[in-house]
């Protein structure tokens, strides 16, 4: 079949389109629904000026596969040879979004916008003509990979130009998207500090360069540089966004929302304005105030889902008639973008719910995961390799020939865990003691895993270096990661003695962590598990959490949870406390001293009435820990029970039976 098409597609760049469309008609009627005969077909269609035919094709391509770039960009074609100008913009607009380094869709995009009369998105399209007709052509090249998501070939085709070229600016600012995407972001950072020193003036590459301090938290050094650009440019709205949230960052809530306030007052940058002020009040416990923003944000941008699924994520907040009226229209547009379309499902999910109408609530929630799982294309990594790889490697001889390494310090207590099994209330009662500070979930253990994994990626077959590196690690690196961590993580602390990383995923790395740091506090938050389960499903995580797009693969994820901790109780007995979230609710008072105990401290009240704590919170659980506790949430799972049965069968009775663990 690939023969054929590719004929078809000589055919149709010499112009016949009949002989073409001939070729295509020739293939089994069972093959004339793949995505690439329908594409190299609607093009040819577009060529004949049958137009209807040709986005009769297109639809079946976005049907089958909504992030198809090319489509999207072929949907501006027809309709620009229809003259329909507001939907070839859309199409357009769609397939940048996909892939920015797209010139072939910003050229047109500038007179489209200038006819519909949008003269701020002409002039943004024309600055990204003009910046893409600069660069050579083997980085336009690469920023296409790296928008498509193919970093392998983004990064090789970027590396090649930059063995002749190797102080070119915008190419390390290439590879450094390329690192942050990877997720190795201390070489995102070295790469971006080093064109920054190339060309000192660079203001692009300074933005990328404050971002990406800002995604490792480096808040102060993030805040600086961002104040550097605004000084530069005043008219900068995106130095001001970052600006803003760089302010979140180091705890100064009302100079963030003074930065928001400012670009909402001047009608510029609409939707991330309104959108980090309402997540700003939202953090600092301003529940009215956080409401009002979000609900600003879609009077302004309609189509705008997050502004939705933020009221949702609030967790108390019901939608009205109107508003659920408007999210089924918007939700069912063919105009709304995936990602759109994705928070309105989840903002009906919870609408629903809070309707008992459970069963219209569920379809909702399980529509936004498949449309999440689409987009993520096997982003989640294989968690039982994970796992068996932890359970190898970190045996009792591991810890028994390290056992005087590392940074002896006590200071942090890590609650781990899976989302939304009670850490966030675990750390609001801790962090109201006077010994400990809250932080929030800090990406340190996971960058020094990052750090031991190495850079470059396994061939098939071959194993990971971490963390098989452990096995022969030098005893004074893991010092020294012990020290790196406890001295990188003080800027997020007060003057108390102890403080909590609340990082759930960091269960993966216990070992690492009793290695690097030997007298850690590690307390295990656990929740009954359909109910944990469930409530990771219907959560839309900003990222990192692709496992819970669907109820099997959760499911999975918990048992290959349980199955490490399981592991980690037995190589490291009674280094880590389990703290069940049931109980927590049922009995405050013995949980709140075993918790203490067990952290070496004197009860206080004050972690009793957590809820009158005032410290910035922010997770999806925020205004949820600002209240005592309440009950009912423990059994909201048992209103989906009939459509949970993938889940309960993902979990087997070894682990349902097992309950309370």
């Amino acid at each position: 079949m690939s023969n054929t098409i590719e004929s078809a597609q000589q055919l149709a760049q010499e112009g016949k389109h009949i002989e073409a469309i001939a070729e295509l008609d020739a293939l089994p009627s069972e093959d004339q629904t793949q995505v690439a005969i329908l594409y190299v077909r609607a093009v040819c269609l577009r060529r004949l000026d049958r137009r209807a035919e040709a986005l009769s094709c297109l639809k079946q391509i976005l049907q089958a596969d909504p992030e198809h770039i090319r489509a999207y960009q072929e949907l501006g074609h027809v309709h620009v040879a229809g003259r329909n100008a507001e939907k070839a913009a859309f199409g357009y607009s769609q397939a940048v979004a996909r892939d920015s380094a797209l010139l072939s869709s910003w050229i047109p995009l500038v007179q489209l916008y200038r006819m519909l009369g949008d003269e701020a998105n002409s002039q943004f399209a024309q600055r990204n003509v003009d910046e893409l007709s600069a660069l050579p052509e083997e980085l336009v090249a690469a920023r296409s990979c790296l928008n498509q998501g193919d970093l392998d070939t983004a990064d090789q085709v970027c590396r090649a130009f930059m063995q002749t070229h190797q102080k070119h600016v915008e190419g390390l600012r290439i590879l450094a998207q390329i690192a942050t995407q990877a997720q190795i972001l201390d070489d995102a950072e070295f790469m971006l500090d080093s064109a920054v020193v190339f060309e000192p003036d660079h203001l692009g590459a300074k933005f990328d360069l404050a971002s990406v301090r800002l995604k490792r938290q480096k808040f102060a050094a993030a805040h600086a540089i961002a104040q550097e650009l605004i000084e530069a440019d005043p008219n900068n709205d995106e130095a001001k966004t970052l600006l803003g949230s760089a302010r979140m960052g180091v705890g100064d809530i009302e100079g963030a929302l003074d930065s928001f306030n400012g670009l909402i007052e001047s009608q510029t940058n609409l939707k991330s304005a309104y959108l980090l002020a309402g997540h700003a009040h939202k953090t600092a416990g301003n529940f009215a105030e956080s409401v009002t923003a979000y609900q600003s944000l879609y009077k302004n941008v309609p189509d705008f889902g997050d502004a939705f699924w933020s009221l949702a994520n609030t967790k108390t907040y019901k939608f009205t008639k109107q508003e659920i009226a408007h999210m089924l229209d918007y939700e069912q547009r063919e105009t709304t973008s995936i990602v759109d379309r994705v928070h309105f499902c989840f903002a009906l999910g919870k609408a629903f719910e809070d309707k008992n109408d459970f069963e219209r609530s569920f379809k909702f929630y399980e529509r936004g995961n498949q449309l999440n799982s689409e987009r993520a294309r096997g982003a989640s990594p294989d968690i039982s390799k994970r796992v068996q790889r932890q359970i190898e490697i970190c045996t009792p001889e591991l810890f028994e020939r390290h056992a005087k390494a590392g940074c002896i310090a006590p200071d942090p207590i890590f609650v781990v865990g899976l989302p939304r099994a009670g850490s966030t209330l675990i750390e609001q009662i801790l962090a109201s003691h006077s010994q400990i500070d809250g932080t929030h979930e800090l990406p340190d253990i996971m960058s020094l895993s990052r750090r031991l994994l190495g850079r470059s990626v396994p061939k098939a077959g071959e194993e990971p270096r971490y963390p098989a590196v452990l096995k022969d690690i030098d005893p004074e690196l893991l010092k020294t990661f012990g020290e790196q961590y406890i001295e990188d993580t003080r800027v997020f602390r007060g003057d108390a003695p102890l403080f909590i990383d609340k990082m759930p995923n960091n269960f993966l790395h216990i070992g690492l962590i009793k290695l690097i740091l030997p007298n850690a506090k590690i307390i295990d938050a656990r929740r009954h598990p359909m109910s944990c389960c469930f409530s990771g499903f219907k959560q839309l995580f900003a990222e990192g959490q692709e496992f819970t797009y669907g109820l099997r693969q959760i499911g999975e994820y918990y048992r290959e949870y349980v199955r490490l901790m399981d592991h980690w109780d037995s190589v490291l007995p009674g280094s880590v406390l389990r703290v069940q979230h049931e109980d927590v609710v049922a009995d405050l008072d013995t949980q709140v001293h075993r918790m203490l105990e067990f952290c070496g401290l004197e009860f206080e009240q004050s972690c009793i009435e957590f809820y009158k704590t005032k410290r910035n919170v922010r997770t999806p659980s925020s205004e949820q820990v600002r209240q005592p506790i309440y009950t009912t949430a423990l059994e909201q799972w048992r209103n989906y029970e009939q459509q949970l049965t993938p889940l309960a069968d993902a979990l087997g009775d070894d682990v349902l039976k097992r309950y309370p663990i």
